[in-house]
């Protein structure tokens, strides 16, 4: 006799706030990596404006946000994240149950994160040794600073490559070895879950274009200091 499937159905997990900050974030990382690599300084410098205030609204977004975005959701203590990690590689065990991110995508995302904000920060102060491509706080260090600057940011640049790798990397031991397709879910928005999963709660869109317009007000100023 076939054994019964259990049925399942699409759940609403992420808001539109969420994935548009995902991908602007994505787009953006290229670009800057794309005209660093070409010269294109006026450029890099925009984009990684536009980086710093996806960074900015994501954080704002963990605090301000629908269920499934906020920090308080998916962050958990060493402890839950090891029972997390033995469940994930044990034999028939479900460690996809999280409705949101999990333990290890919240450590994924916080990394990420902190690595994006490093990285604009150490821009917005950065020295080039012509002077062509130096940040627009460059002029609040001295040289040997703006100099540093430039070169952790370089090195924070080989980091958060290699964590992209990590996660790419994990979106595919997820996809092929626990069958969970985290990248379209990420598009569309849901996940297909047992019917008796608690549909997370959302905020108001206004929410999000509020804080994005708060963001992009300070990040102008912050950028026009004298």
């Amino acid at each position: 006799m076939e054994a019964e499937r259990a049925p399942s159905v699409k759940v609403r997990v992420w808001d539109l706030p969420t994935r548009l900050s995902h991908w602007i974030l994505v787009v953006l990382f290229g670009v800057c990596w794309w005209t660093a690599d070409h010269d294109h300084w006026r450029w890099h410098r925009l984009a990684g404006y536009g980086v710093l205030c996806a960074v900015w609204f994501r954080l704002a977004w963990g605090f301000y946000g629908g269920q499934t975005a906020r920090f308080s959701d998916f962050v958990r203590g060493p402890g839950a994240t090891f029972r997390y990690v033995r469940k994930l590689f044990g034999r028939g065990s479900d460690a996809s149950s999280p409705v949101g991110h999990n333990p290890l995508g919240a450590l994924s995302i916080l990394a990420m994160l902190g690595l994006l904000l490093t990285q604009t920060t150490f821009g917005l102060f950065a020295v080039n040794s012509d002077g062509i491509a130096s940040g627009p706080l460059s002029r609040w260090v001295s040289y040997g600073t703006g100099r540093l600057f430039a070169r952790l940011h370089a090195l924070n640049f080989d980091l958060l490559l290699l964590m992209i790798a990590l996660h790419l990397s994990a979106i595919g031991f997820y996809r092929f070895a626990r069958k969970e397709k985290l990248l379209p879910a990420m598009i569309h928005g849901c996940k297909t879950r047992a019917p008796t999963t608690e549909v997370p709660y959302f905020v108001p869109w206004w929410r999000a274009a509020l804080i994005a317009a708060a963001i992009i007000v300070c990040v102008t100023l912050l950028l026009n200091v004298r």
